[in-house]
């Protein structure tokens, strides 16, 4: 049996161990009747009320689910509330079993008497309920737990990727080859620059801990390295805008995440043209969102459902596994075309701040 696949699927669990602890509590309930040499009737009784407690405890799990979301002190009230009213419930059911059947029909003189001996009852729903949501949240402390070595191993396995998208032969080539131009006219000084923003580049890259956000404006510092390194092969035929607002320079994002997006540009839209382009970079601030946007005017590519079509595009498809592995659910990635012309990469996610801002 797989133990993974049956965990995971929480409605199956829910009903293994449902069944499997009243049929526990039914068996405990049968020793204990071997020490009082009752009939062997008394046995049907034992599993009428476990079968009354698996059944009556049924509906808690819709009302607990319900109440999940409210603050500790309301859960803990309708823990109370509802245990005590099928503890009750139970009871009744209980002394129905017992009377009408191993009394033949035995009648109290008083009705309430049917809920004598409640408090016993209320222990064992009690009991039931703190378990149900102590799984819970160990599920759920187990699906978070999950959550972060899966961001682990796709962030980790997203900055192999990064690292092989960036300094691919064609990149460091090209940078090596401006290089060696500039030594070669006798710019030393532009060489030098490149030469000292290539290793700046090179050390972030390889120091940033992929699972570790650093604010935007970090951020957009190792972007102005690369666009630097870029600038030199292509001169005036890139052009870069950046807008920042000021309430964006502290929020965090993951390390790297823009420049895969940035390179994307610059092969598809600035390298292609004989004019190069212009690359315009945006940072908005808005509710409790981030939004980000990269938008550049080259030609354009082919679009469908917010993806981009194109041979040997690894660039976002990184950028979209390593958001939703930070953000879960929590995030947005569009591509769309850009007006009058070009492509838009737009991204969300959600803003945070470090506490030490």
């Amino acid at each position: 049996m797989n133990w993974n696949s049956l965990i995971e699927d929480r409605n199956r669990f829910f009903w293994i161990l449902h069944t499997a602890g009243w049929l526990g509590f039914a068996f405990i309930h049968f020793l204990g009747s071997l020490l009082h040499d009752l009939r062997d009737i008394f046995v049907i009784i034992i599993f009428l009320n476990a079968y009354a407690g698996w059944l009556l405890t049924i509906p808690l799990r819709y009302v607990y689910r319900k109440a999940w979301n409210l603050t500790p002190g309301k859960i803990v009230i309708v823990i109370i509330v509802c245990s005590y009213v099928v503890g009750v419930l139970w009871r009744v059911v209980a002394n129905i079993n017992y009377w009408e059947i191993y009394k033949h029909g035995f009648r109290p003189d008083f009705w309430l008497m049917y809920t004598q001996n409640s408090i016993w009852f209320f222990y064992i729903i009690l009991s039931w309920s703190v378990l149900y949501f102590g799984i819970k949240y160990y599920q759920m402390l187990q699906k978070e737990k999950q959550n972060v070595l899966q961001a682990n191993t796709v962030a980790h396995q997203a900055q192999l990727k990064m690292l092989r998208y960036q300094l691919n032969p064609h990149f460091l080539f090209n940078t090596l080859n401006a290089i060696s131009t500039l030594i070669m006219v006798k710019d030393n000084k532009t060489a030098n620059g490149m030469v000292t923003k290539l290793s700046e580049f090179l050390r972030y890259t390889l120091d940033k801990d992929p699972m570790k956000k650093v604010n935007l404006a970090t951020e957009f510092k190792a972007l102005q390295l690369y666009l630097d390194i870029e600038k030199v092969r292509f001169e005036e035929r890139l052009q870069v805008n950046f807008v920042l607002d000021d309430d964006c320079k502290e929020a965090l994002v993951p390390s790297m995440i823009l420049q895969p997006i940035v390179e994307n540009a610059i092969k598809y839209a600035i390298a292609v043209q004989e004019d190069g382009g212009t690359i315009d970079i945006h940072c908005k601030h808005f509710g409790n969102d981030l939004l980000l946007e990269v938008a550049d005017n080259g030609p354009g590519a082919e679009i469908k459902n917010g993806n981009l079509h194109r041979e040997n595009g690894v660039g976002l498809a990184n950028t979209r596994e390593r958001l939703q592995a930070l953000y879960g659910e929590n995030f947005a990635l569009v591509v769309s075309n850009n007006r009058p012309q070009g492509v838009k990469v737009n991204m969300r996610m959600p803003y945070e701040v470090s506490e030490e801002s």
